[in-house]
């Protein structure tokens, strides 16, 4: 049973605000929208009119919204997990087995990640199938939804129980250097992920295929040539039957990095447009920002690895939750979700970060293509065709996004491409 104590009343504190802040960033964004979702903004006078305009405040105002009640029902889920004794229930029923210790940890891990899976059949079916179709974008049919489904949970399941596996064996038998070989072996597991996504599973959910577009295939091999970055092709992929979303990007390294490019942006952007937003890709290659983006999540895993192997023995850890005796499988879950409001609020720092690798990102692209004229051409455009907000709250850009909000980024390039006109 649950014991109320100071750790108890830590986490829920810490657990409640982390919540309720995410409802108060939603909630101010969204008034924001309402506030001045009905203005064009100056750079994009004359690009969008007041009927595209209100399909975009309408879609960004239904997504954050069903966001925020998804994240609620989370919460809800995790603080009913951790309070009402299920976990030791389920870690009885996994114990009365006699199986090996990385055994039961697999099957506690596995019915836990089963649980979370199914939970969220209801919320993906009606963003899919309500809100994505109501605007215009879900294309994908029934029979393609399960088939993804079924997919991505097998997948999944392989995946995950790979790495538990291992990590559950380190702690088994490495005793206290557990954590640092884990450590290793997370990131060793990241690196093959990241080298066999292209060539192993994507090809899984799309058909990729050489691009159509023989110029513009050159032209892709010509830029890319120009700054020196050899890829394994220029590929475009089937992304339509699912969505009306349009895309571009680099995946891989080494042998399997390919150029990746949606059938959608195909159809509706020019050459020149497709090109700058590769030259952009390019950027973040070149200022190798993808490796430094690893290196910081490798250091933060490190840390963290670090803090569960002091954890893992606290016996107040496993009292607080209602567990007469030590696991460590469960251990990993309960350092998790204690330090998951403490991830949330350094939300920001990575999203510092990335918008820092963006903006350099687009100073490549001008450097590289000479003008951000056509680049400038692609963000209205993908603007348009993916409905995007135009009015995010300052607060909650700062806070959550990745990149710079459009109508910054956009201005910024405007004052870039006039201030080096003659």
């Amino acid at each position: 049973m649950v014991q109320w104590n100071k750790l108890l009343i830590v986490f829920l504190v810490a657990f409640a605000a982390s919540s309720v802040f995410r409802l108060l960033l939603t909630y101010m964004n969204v008034s924001h929208l309402r506030r001045y979702g009905h203005d064009v903004p100056e750079v994009f006078q004359g690009e969008i009119d007041e009927a595209t305009l209100a399909r975009m405040t309408a879609y960004t105002a239904d997504s954050y919204r069903f966001g925020a009640l998804a994240h609620f029902f989370d919460d809800a889920v995790t603080l009913l997990v951790l309070l009402s004794g299920f976990l030791p229930l389920l870690v009885a029923i996994v114990l009365s087995w006699n199986l090996h210790f990385i055994l039961s940890g697999l099957i506690f891990f596995g019915a836990l990640a089963l649980l979370s899976g199914i939970l969220d059949i209801p919320f993906s079916l009606y963003s899919t199938f309500v809100i994505e179709k109501r605007y215009g974008f879900s294309t994908i049919t029934a029979r393609l939804w399960i088939t993804d489904l079924v997919k991505g949970f097998l997948i999944s399941a392989v995946l995950l129980e790979i790495l538990l596996g291992a990590i559950l064996a380190l702690v088994y038998y490495a005793d206290h250097t557990w954590w640092l070989w884990a450590w290793l072996v997370f990131s060793a597991f990241q690196m093959l992920i990241v080298w066999l996504y292209p060539v192993l599973i994507a090809p899984l959910f799309n058909k990729f295929e050489p691009i159509e577009n023989e110029a513009l295939k050159e032209a892709i091999i010509a830029l890319m040539a120009k700054v020196g970055l050899k890829t394994g092709g220029v590929f475009q992929i089937d992304a339509g039957k699912r969505s009306k979303h349009t895309n571009a990007y680099f995946t891989g390294f080494g042998k399997t990095k390919r150029i990746v490019l949606y059938d959608t942006l195909l159809k509706s952007h020019a050459s020149e447009e497709i090109l700058s937003v590769l030259a952009h890709e390019a950027g973040h290659w070149k200022k190798r920002h993808i490796m430094k983006q690893l290196v910081f999540t490798e250091t933060v895993s490190l840390v963290f690895l670090y803090l569960v192997y002091r954890l893992i023995d606290w016996s107040l850890l496993y009292q607080t939750f209602g567990f007469a005796e030590k696991l460590p499988y469960v251990g990993l879950l309960l350092i998790a979700a204690l330090f998951g409001p403490a991830a949330f609020f350094l939300t920001p720092i990575g999203a510092m970060l990335t918008r820092r690798f963006e903006r350099e990102a687009d100073d490549f692209c001008y450097n590289l293509v000479g003008t951000t004229t056509p680049m400038i051409n692609a963000l209205k455009r993908l603007a348009k065709d993916n409905l995007a907000n135009l009015h995010p709250h300052p607060f909650y850009a700062w806070f959550y996004y990745s990149h710079p909000p459009l109508t910054e980024r956009i201005a910024r390039l405007l004052r870039m491409r006039d201030s080096n006109k003659p």
